[in-house]
């Protein structure tokens, strides 16, 4: 029972941080560092919780959450463990109940990112599919597609053996030559260094529970810090005044529907766009290397602490 309290605690604890993490003001001094922390807050939850719950359900073999499930899965196929724990009463009752929770929550959360996975694959090959027949190429965007369509709208589809950048004939009217390429590179960013994978889990987490506010929240949040390390690529090779610019000139022109599983430079109906346009023409100084360090050592301590808590033989 020690291993399920202290996993239980490490679980709203998580969730604390998370909600001062939302709330802080360092992430747009340090993004990189900040997607980070989240994902290792949101895996060490999701862990923490199964965790709690098999240590809980399982404590009566006293082997820890770990140890737990080894010994429940040489037990379950004689129903062993099903008739000790119903001959408890109602405690014997919580302790199934908890386990059965336990798989529940591993089933939904690990669905839901399958899901999201297939979803996101069988949208873009509809849509690359598609762009072969309403894309062209450009004299003034080399490496892109030019969609014929009055909306100012540009946007990116990752891929591991295709990957595209699309601008539309809308954000070629409102964008000059070096706003342009500000944008470009902000969308290659995406695709080099992979930001839809880094925001796949968040997107599942969504989709596993849509009527969640909360996470949502945190989804926002998160996909928000992922535009700013993709601004931060951009500005090194063009001006920041340049993509605010550019920013401000897609807001002006109206939202934009973006495609399903793509990613854009400015996604419709953000509402974090003027937060990336003011940290562009007034960046402030970045997070001090030191803190960093700390705040990634911190993060893999606690991956590490709910891996340690798992093999509590209590």
């Amino acid at each position: 029972m020690v291993s399920a309290a202290l996993l239980t605690l490490v679980a709203v604890c998580c969730l604390i941080a998370m909600e001062a993490l939302h709330r802080a003001k360092w992430p747009s001094r340090g993004p990189y560092t900040a997607v980070i922390t989240w994902q290792a807050l949101g895996l060490a939850w999701g862990v923490s919780t199964i965790g709690a719950l098999l240590a809980f359900g399982l404590s009566s073999y006293r082997l820890g959450a770990a140890g737990g499930l080894m010994a429940l899965a040489t037990d379950i196929v004689t129903g062993e463990l099903l008739l000790a724990e119903l001959s408890q009463g109602f405690e014997g009752i919580t302790h199934i109940a908890a386990v059965a929770l336990a798989f529940v929550l591993t089933l939904v959360l690990f669905c839901g990112l399958v899901a999201s996975f297939v979803h996101v694959i069988r949208v873009r090959r509809r849509h690359y599919d598609l762009l072969e027949l309403v894309a062209s190429d450009h004299p003034d965007v080399p490496g892109a597609r030019v969609v014929d369509h009055p909306a100012a709208a540009a946007y990116c589809l990752p891929g591991v053996l295709r990957s595209q950048v699309v601008i539309s004939a809308g954000a070629l009217a409102v964008l000059d030559n070096r706003e342009l390429a500000a944008v470009l590179a902000h969308e290659r960013a995406h695709l080099r260094q992979r930001h839809d994978l880094v925001l796949l889990p968040f997107s599942s987490l969504k989709r596993a529970f849509p009527r969640v506010r909360l996470v949502r929240t945190y989804y926002e949040s998160v996909a928000l810090l992922i535009e700013m390390c993709a601004d931060d690529q951009a500005r090194r090779r063009s001006s920041s005044r340049e993509l605010a610019m550019a920013l401000l000139r897609f807001g002006a022109a109206g939202p934009a529907p973006v495609p399903a599983g793509a990613m854009a430079a400015v996604p419709e109906a953000e509402p974090g766009v003027m937060r990336r346009v003011n940290r562009l023409l007034h960046p402030g100084d970045e997070l001090p290397y030191h803190t960093g360090a700390f705040i990634m050592g911190a993060s893999a301590f606690l991956l590490a602490t709910v891996t340690c808590l798992w093999h509590i033989p209590l």
